[in-house]
């Protein structure tokens, strides 16, 4: 939903994604536009770590190699995202995470020195990369965004399919942008988790307070000046500081959940109905998006623009009610979203064929004799 929340100006910017790109003109939409701007970016990439983790601690229970099948998922993310990318969105996030997630597969079970120092490294990196676009930004004249173009009102969902194959290099810089940012971010959700940042106790409430501090006294501050300052600090804007609010939002949220008690409401029922289909609800929102903005649709993006910023809150109010509605009443016959279902059937299939090529052998070879060790036959 919060990733919605930025994505929702690119969807009604009636020149298309990217001339909807950088601060608003106008004083409202530019305040709308900094409660989410990067921050919820963060926030999905700290979670990423955090389910990589999980994962990980399976298969060390379960005594199996790691990163073993992990890779699978990958390759299987990595799909996912160019699909969407081709068929749905431009500015699609789950290529870079699949990226990203091979690279801290294989870092996850190191030392927390190791782990340490790749963090460090890495966000120097990403450090070093947004302070050099933002001078060249402040010294050479060039802007944020992309042309305005009749694409999205004018031409047909082929003709966007063929422009997105056509400027994929373009459309798909900032998922190699912030592959050093997603490492650091993955990790820092990993390593949070077993620091017990989720535990209901004393240390993890201090640690949630902590982050707190951080990331809503004083990165947010810092970035509502951002937000409304030259355009040039677009990256600083976006990719620097929103991070660290990002884990203001998760010892936030966190916190709230944790001194939760009581029967589930309504809203607290769809909102963990999404948490529960939340691929198929990302891959949902931006369907809807496409159908209600983009001229092969309804058009309204277009047709709206007089009631910038008023008419996008609304869509976006309007898209989140339908898919947290349409998650509960799928989740009253199936246990998982329709795209999670997919993905498992997807995930299994390898296993299931080496299964059945296993259980052919063994069908067709002579009988063990009993000489054979029991380690040789396990």
């Amino acid at each position: 939903m919060g990733t919605l929340g930025t994505n929702i100006w690119l969807f009604t910017a009636p020149g298309g994604p990217g001339a909807g790109i950088g601060s608003g003109a106008e004083p409202v939409e530019t305040f709308l536009r900094f409660l989410a701007n990067g921050k919820f970016l963060g926030l999905l990439t700290l979670l990423f770590g955090v389910g990589l983790e999980l994962q990980y601690r399976s298969a060390l229970r379960r005594g199996v190699r790691w990163p073993g099948w992990y890779l699978w998922r990958a390759a299987l993310l990595l799909a996912e995202g160019l699909l969407h990318y081709v068929l749905i969105f431009e500015f699609d996030v789950l290529m870079g995470y699949a990226v990203t997630s091979v690279l801290v597969a294989y870092l996850i079970g190191r030392s927390d020195r190791a782990v340490r120092a790749w963090m460090i490294a890495l966000g120097a990196l990403h450090a070093v990369a947004a302070a050099l676009i933002t001078y060249a930004l402040f010294n050479v004249d060039s802007q944020i965004g992309g042309p305005v173009t009749p694409l999205y009102t004018e031409g047909s969902w082929l003709d966007q399919v063929a422009a997105r194959l056509q400027l994929m290099p373009i459309y798909r810089a900032e998922s190699i942008f912030i592959i050093p940012m997603a490492t650091v971010l993955f990790l820092a959700g990993s390593r949070l988790t077993r620091a017990g940042v989720f535990e209901s106790s004393a240390r993890g409430a201090r640690l949630r307070t902590r982050l707190m501090v951080i990331g809503l006294g004083v990165a947010l501050p810092l970035n509502a000046v951002t937000a409304f300052a030259d355009p040039a600090w677009f990256f600083v804007d976006r990719y620097v500081l929103p991070p660290f609010v990002a884990l203001g939002l998760l010892g936030l949220v966190t916190a709230v959940v944790a001194r939760m008690r009581g029967t589930a409401g309504p809203l607290r029922r769809g909102l963990t109905g999404v948490g529960r289909t939340a691929l198929s609800c990302y891959v949902f929102q931006n369907l809807v998006a496409s159908v209600i903005c983009y001229g092969w649709g309804l058009g309204l993006a277009a047709r709206f623009a007089d009631l910038r910023p008023w008419w996008v809150i609304g869509a976006w109010a309007g898209i989140c009610a339908l898919f947290m509605a349409l998650s509960a009443l799928w989740l009253r016959s199936f246990d998982r979203g329709p795209l999670e279902l997919v993905w498992q059937w997807a995930y299994r299939l390898p296993q299931r064929g080496r299964a059945q090529v296993a259980g052919s052998a063994e069908q067709g070879s002579p009988p063990q004799t009993s000489t054979t060790s029991p380690t040789l036959r396990k």
